[in-house]
């Protein structure tokens, strides 16, 4: 196994293309050989203009989390060869690094108050405006 570690980088960091893209790292000689380390930098960046770019402390990120191998929830996560292959070898970043953001709960009786509420002005403003019309003479 010579791939050492796959970064995900942003979308649109390279003229001429919008697409994600990301780095292999491959190494010959690994100290351990029984692991990928995954990283998910898709979301470090800084946008300018119509470019999206890389800023220091993002690369400073990317290069310690590298260096040092640790996980880091929804940024990185080291496999195991194991993992890779209950996975089919697919070398994907979001099935080893999970971004799922959960959706907070809605409290549907609270939305519905405040559909009725809205309702209610609504109704009072329509009766105002109608009570202004005829006064200017134009009933509808």
């Amino acid at each position: 196994n010579y791939i050492d570690a796959i970064i995900g980088l942003p979308a649109n960091i390279f003229y001429g293309t919008s697409i994600p893209t990301c780095i292999l790292v491959i190494k010959k000689c690994r100290k351990e050989d029984d692991n990928i380390l995954f990283i998910d930098a898709s979301k470090e960046f800084d946008k300018i203009k119509t470019q999206n770019k890389l800023r220091q402390e993002h690369i400073g990120k990317i290069i310690e989390t590298y260096r040092s191998r640790t996980k880091i929830e929804k940024y990185s996560h080291c496999a195991t060869l194991q993992e890779i292959k209950d996975n089919d070898y697919n070398l994907n970043i979001p099935r080893y690094v999970d971004t799922f953001e959960e959706e907070e709960e809605i409290d549907i009786h609270a939305v519905m108050n405040e559909i009725k509420e809205l309702e209610a002005k609504r109704a009072d403003l329509d009766k105002q405006i109608e009570v202004y019309l005829k006064e200017l003479g134009l009933v509808i």
